[in-house]
């Protein structure tokens, strides 16, 4: 033991020795072995990842729909669980179930995180923000690894939505409401549910000895004439199905003792919504279509059924939302087994609204009857309110055959695929070069700019030399008429002098008013959508003249200016009531079946005329003077007509055919039980206004005033009102009685013109 201590002892004296210094000076003693001094200790940190720009990229990703994105965001193990079909698939199912909305259908809050170093979670508070069920509300905490230096997503359904944990799912339960009704402006229907009837017949099953009591019967379901049913059933082979249109059920029971007769004749039931006399303005009106696979998923998320139809054009586009009511669903959570485990959310429907038009049925239905094989459009509008009482586009389309439950669907041709397209509403949507209508708008700019007065003269020759050495020429050239010869500016409007027109449009423009007649056409409500509800175009009116020539052009409607026939109807309604412009209107009323109305119609001004009292009263003395003065453009077409009216011929070069005819007027009548309209026609390729499209405005003023009894005059291409002359008399052995297309107890008064030397058509 003393042993032990003298060892230890000695060790430590040892120890203390090699470790000494001097205390004094702090040195080691002489001959001390000098000790190295050791660096100072770096610290290396490696931080994790930011765990909330993490969370925020992969819910970003989520608003914006970009699945990919998301899956890649994913941990290796839980991409090696779920491929990326099968994750796409459950976010894109889940958005279509919950009818997801397309803008912020997610929006998201990080409530906290948690950070280690290889791993992590957030919560965060989620908003599903749905169209049927409004807002679902859940907390989600979100797992993550670190992987290649970067956070992972653990992921599992339940971070969808929490209740698809453990393999469960979302089913809705889907319910619709009838869709509401379309009806005329006297409340008759345009479209409606119905019991309705396909009509078609083969003509080589059709018994020869009763073709008399066929014609009859087919004319009397469908919109067709007794010679043009004769005229198709001839026209076709023997052994095809010629689908002739649609009726009610009701009216095909009326005729069933002459049907019963009839072989060769097919009947095909059907309930769905209906288009009533194969479409009252069906353009305008619009028709349904069948949802298409592209655009499916797109409207389960707005809450339609897979097989439901929805507006495409017209009204039942515009009015979409009114006339489908408000969808109802149940939303259940089922489990893998498919039985139900909750009822997650619930909305019930709410009843469509109906709506009420302001077309004249009865007047739109014989217009439609009137354009014969020609494209073109009429629109007759209320000078006074902006009421449109009458919108035809030419050719027509049947709106039923848009619906797979009518056999017709089958047999008939797409209106879409057919040539001149029928379902294109030229009424709002053509836009076309106004021509000498157009003169009306020149003339006002002339006076209201002082260059010109009523008074004011030039001789209209054959052609006039403008800007420099341009020569124009006059439509009395082109027809080999003699110049119209000394006229005053009325005058030059209701001869329709060229020469005129644009000697005012080199004047403007050297007066220094060049962009005079661009923008007071634009003050006539040119260049821009009228408001009316359905889709419509601008048409063009150029924003700065630069050339004389350029205005000169302009002056008679030509150049690069284009407008459609519901612009030239509505400013020259506002020429006709004082110069107050009113947007067109095409909805009296909408509201539930028999309740209280949401919408009335109340006319609605857009605008007023920048011109005179004193100047609009010239401008409509020298459209009298169209119709009444022997020497007018539309004097022999016209010029005995019984009611007042006003109007300008024009007929507007194009560079894709003949001109287009137009004629646009207005009435003067006074009747407050019938209120006075303005009418704008335009018929394409068709040649001169005053010959072809100022016949058409004599017949819907005249069915118009005469309670529907008066057609007018049998128009150009006509054999007798409402039917097409055929090309060649079509001969037939028993003369087959025709029906007779306005029932009527007195004579049908038609006038006949009255041929005047100087009352020459302008072209």
């Amino acid at each position: 033991m003393k042993k032990l201590f003298s060892v230890i002892v000695l060790l430590i004296l040892l120890a203390t020795a090699a470790c000494s210094v001097n205390s004094s000076t702090g040195e080691p003693e002489p001959g001390a072995a000098a000790t190295a001094t050791l660096p100072d200790p770096k610290v290396y940190v490696t931080r994790a990842p930011d765990i909330d720009g993490a969370v925020s990229a992969f819910m970003d990703a989520w608003i914006a729909e970009d699945y990919a994105s998301m899956y890649s965001m994913l941990s290796g193990e839980s991409q090696s669980q779920v491929s990326i079909e099968e994750f796409t698939g459950k976010y894109y199912d889940t958005a279509v179930t919950m009818t997801l909305a397309f803008e912020e259908g997610i929006q998201y809050e990080i409530l906290s995180s948690v950070t280690n170093p290889n791993s992590a979670s957030a919560t965060v508070k989620l908003d599903y923000n749905t169209n049927l069920f409004g807002t679902f509300t859940r907390d989600l905490t979100l797992p993550y690894v670190r992987e290649a230096g970067e956070w992972r997503l653990v992921w599992n359904a339940g971070l969808i939505l929490p209740e698809l944990q453990g393999g469960n799912s979302l089913e809705i339960v889907r319910q619709t409401t009838p869709r509401g009704n379309i009806y005329a402006s006297d409340g008759s229907p345009i479209a409606a549910q119905e019991e309705a009837v396909a009509i078609g017949f083969i003509p080589g099953y059709l018994d020869e000895d009763l073709l008399g009591l066929f014609y009859r019967t087919m004319a009397d379901l469908t919109i067709y004439q007794v010679d043009e049913v004769r005229e198709m059933a001839e026209q076709a082979f023997e052994g095809d199905y010629v689908a002739l249109g649609e009726a009610p059920q009701s009216e095909v029971d009326r005729n069933m003792s002459a049907l019963s007769m009839l072989s060769g004749v097919y009947l095909n039931y059907y309930s769905s919504r209906f288009y009533y006399d194969g479409g009252i303005a069906p353009q305008a009106v619009g028709h349904l279509t069948y949802i298409s696979p592209e655009e499916q998923d797109r409207y389960l998320r707005l809450g339609y059924a897979p097989n439901e139809r929805f507006g495409s054009t017209g009204l039942e586009y515009s009015f979409e939302n009114e006339l489908s009511g408000e969808r109802g669903a149940s939303l259940y959570v089922k489990d893998a087994n498919g039985q139900i485990l909750s009822k997650l959310a619930e909305k019930g429907t709410s009843a469509a609204q109906s709506l009420t038009t302001t077309i004249d049925p009865r007047l739109q239905y014989l217009l439609q009857q009137s354009l014969g094989d020609y494209r073109g459009a009429i629109v007759v509008i209320e000078i006074d309110t902006g009421r449109v009482i009458a919108m035809v586009s030419n050719p027509q389309f049947d709106p039923n055959l848009f619906d797979i439950n009518n056999q017709n669907f089958v047999y008939a041709d797409n209106p879409y695929f057919e040539p001149d397209d029928p379902v294109f509403n030229r009424a709002t949507n053509g836009q076309y070069p106004l021509g000498s209508v157009f003169k009306i708008i020149t003339m006002a700019a002339a006076l209201e700019t002082g260059v010109y007065t009523q008074e004011s003269e030039i001789y209209c020759d054959h052609s006039v030399i403008v800007c420099g050495g341009i020569e124009l020429f006059d439509w009395t050239y082109e027809k080999d008429k003699p110049p119209s010869g000394q006229l005053t500016l009325p005058e030059g409007l209701m001869r329709s002098c060229n020469p005129w027109f644009y000697t005012i449009g080199e004047g403007l423009f050297n007066a220094g008013f060049p962009n005079a007649i661009a923008d007071l056409a634009r003050d006539f409500g040119l260049g821009q959508e009228t408001g009316i509800e359905i889709s419509e175009q601008p048409g063009n009116i150029p924003e700065t003249i630069n050339l004389c020539d350029q205005n000169t052009q302009l002056a008679i409607g030509q150049g690069d200016m284009t407008v459609t026939p519901l612009q030239v109807a509505s400013f020259v309604a506002a020429v006709g009531n004082g110069g107050t412009l009113y947007r067109p209107a095409l909805v009296e009323q909408i509201g539930p079946e028999n309740g209280t109305p949401t919408y009335t119609f109340e006319p609605e001004v857009i605008g007023s005329l920048p011109v005179s009292e004193e100047n609009l009263a010239i401008i409509r003395d020298a459209m009298e003077s169209v119709i009444e003065n022997g020497r007018g453009t539309a004097h022999f077409e016209l010029g005995t007509m019984p009611y007042p009216v006003f109007g300008k011929t024009g007929t507007a070069q194009n560079p894709f055919g003949d001109s287009h005819a137009w004629f646009a007027g207005f009435t003067g009548v006074g009747d407050e039980d019938r209120p006075d309209i303005a009418v704008a026609v335009i018929l394409e390729n068709a040649g001169e206004g005053s010959e072809m499209a100022a016949p058409v405005f004599r017949r819907a003023v005249s069915l118009y005033f005469s309670n529907y009894t008066n057609p007018g005059y049998t128009l150009p291409w006509e054999a007798y009102p409402y039917v097409v002359a055929s090309p060649t008399p079509i001969p037939t052995n028993t003369p087959i009685p025709t029906n007779t297309p306005i029932p009527t107890n007195t004579p049908i008064f038609t006038e006949t013109p009255v041929a005047d030397e100087e009352a020459t058509q302008e072209p």
